[in-house]
């Protein structure tokens, strides 16, 4: 999927001429000036107005905040975030917070969001944004960029107080809170699901976009499972997604067909190359899934912390 908006008669014209003439770059320059915003919000009060207040779903899941995690202090990109992210998040602090549910960004402002330090003071959000976490089902991921503490006063608690709706418009995230994760820690698994077939888009590439939507699995997959960091994640020493190395890392603990249980490899690993915080681990089996693991010290968040041993239990 696309990050932002592009006008689509002239993106389909300029694409089909890079093509023919082979010229990856000028696609790629292109498109980037074309890039709008379209998931950053700004107000700093609570301008939803609605008469839903229900906190639990359907599904008997409650509309909760499941990971706050401290990624940088001061230094969020000053270039890349102004114009992808949101305007006034270059140079600040970043703290990617996830829902439980998927989010209406309609509903979700800088000023839903109370953050409180060690000390017990309260910082402000500049400004926040879904992206690059909005492929199909990832809208659960809010990066939050102000100054939302400091390495000497770190966050302790990130509470949403005032009305933040899921996507389809069922829940009320207000009052929900998490403890937020040090900025020296490094990153863990914090959301792991069996992914709808009709998400699945088989053999989609990803787009030219660093930031843009990242690739799917191959066809051929028999089930797909998204995990999801507590923030973005690379490879060590550099700006490098996970790549096969890291698929071969990743164990799926499933239960076949009369009981047994048994550990497996992803044949594939996609969503690799659009600077999110989500995997996708392609399956060639229909077996059920029930917890997904990581081995400690090959992937980093933004400040280079290594990820100690992670394991994360399968939403069904």
């Amino acid at each position: 999927m696309m990050k932002g908006t592009v006008r689509p008669v002239a993106a389909i014209a300029l694409a089909a001429s890079v093509l023919l003439s082979g010229c990856e770059e000028l696609s790629r320059a292109w498109y980037i000036s074309q890039y709008e915003r379209t998931l950053d919000t700004y107000a700093q009060i609570d301008t939803t107005v609605t008469t839903v207040t229900s906190r639990t779903g359907a599904d008997g899941r409650g509309a909760a905040l499941i990971s706050a995690f401290f990624g940088l202090d001061n230094a969020l990109p000053k270039g890349p975030t102004d114009r992808v992210a949101c305007e006034g998040g270059g140079g600040a602090d970043g703290m990617p917070v996830i829902f439980s549910h998927e989010v209406d960004i309609k509903t979700l402002e800088p000023g839903d969001f109370r953050i409180t330090t060690e000390s017990g003071a309260t910082t402000r959000v500049t400004c926040l944004t879904l992206a690059p976490a909005d492929d199909p089902g990832e809208l659960r991921t809010a990066l939050l960029a102000g100054e939302l503490g400091s390495a000497k006063d770190q966050p302790l608690t990130v509470e949403i107080v005032g009305n933040v709706l899921s996507l389809d418009g069922t829940l009320n995230f207000k009052g929900a809170s998490v403890t937020a994760t040090r900025l020296e820690a490094g990153p863990t698994l914090v959301w792991a699901e069996i992914v709808p077939e009709a998400q699945w888009e088989l053999g989609k590439e990803a787009t030219v976009l660093p930031w843009g939507g990242g690739e799917r699995c191959p066809v051929g997959a028999a089930q797909v499972v998204r995990v999801t960091w507590g923030g973005g994640v690379t490879k060590p020493d550099g700006p490098d997604p996970a790549d096969d190395n890291e698929r071969r890392l990743y164990k799926v603990s499933v239960v076949r067909i009369g009981g047994a249980t048994a550990e497996i490899t992803p044949f594939a690993l996609a969503d690799l190359n659009d600077g999110d915080n989500n995997h996708l681990l392609c399956l060639d089996t229909t077996d059920a899934v029930t917890s997904v693991s990581f081995p400690a010290g090959y992937l980093t968040d933004p400040r280079e912390d290594l990820n100690p041993d992670t394991t994360i239990s399968v939403q069904q």
